[in-house]
């Protein structure tokens, strides 16, 4: 699906506060839920087996919406767990923008999406040629250890730099707002850029800032 022909014009929509995909990354998921194993079920059926991760805001009164950008991605690993759910792993394939939500009768929501703001994610991986790795890697041993996080650094130093990037932004542990930052950044530069931002304001005290 690396062309704009390939994509569907209508997706199933999974809205999940604080996961984030994307292009040409993984994101494992654990689906349970009779709606969503529902929407599992239509997906693996289609030519395009995709699902459209995205983030939902809330509004006042208590309310829900969706942010207007998020990613879709291939169902590329799924197993099934003795009680009937279902670990599955989506490999991302292209961000996309909220043309409108579609009702119906559907367990699951749907969306018709625009694809084409989003041509360089269905192309080669990016790079960062300004991409200080060794400052970068510093900052994330300090971020991890004031989160308690643990990682195998052997593994990160070898990583691309798209794949170093992305993995991280997905698997940090950020506020949702931020990980939406992440998604629509334009570029894998901006996207270093602003998680190094996010990880300077944690080590800052800025989480706590944010509570308050």
């Amino acid at each position: 699906m690396s062309t704009l022909a390939d994509l569907p014009g209508v997706i199933p929509i999974f809205p999940l506060p604080g996961a984030l995909l994307l292009p040409r990354a993984r994101l494992p998921l654990h689906i349970f839920e009779p709606r969503y194993l529902a929407m599992l079920d239509d997906a693996l059926k289609s030519r395009e087996r995709l699902i459209g991760m995205i983030q939902p805001r809330p509004t006042p009164g208590g309310g829900e919406t969706l942010s207007s950008i998020g990613c879709a991605g291939r169902v590329t690993a799924f197993q099934e767990t003795e009680d009937g759910r279902y670990m599955i792993t989506l490999s991302g394939v292209s961000r996309f923008r909220v043309v409108s939500e579609l009702g119906g009768f559907m367990p699951y929501r749907r969306a018709e999406v625009d694809w084409s703001p989003f041509e360089r994610d269905r192309g080669p991986a990016e790079e960062d040629p300004q991409f200080d790795r060794e400052s970068f890697l510093a900052l994330l041993s300090r971020y991890f250890a004031a989160e308690g996080l643990s990682t195998d650094w052997g593994s990160l130093k070898e990583a691309e730099d798209e794949m170093l990037i992305n993995a991280l932004s997905i698997l940090c542990p950020l506020e949702p707002e931020d990980k939406q930052a992440l998604l629509e950044a334009p570029t894998l530069v901006t996207r270093r850029e602003t998680l190094v931002t996010l990880m300077e304001y944690a080590l800052r005290g800025g989480g706590e800032e944010r509570m308050q």
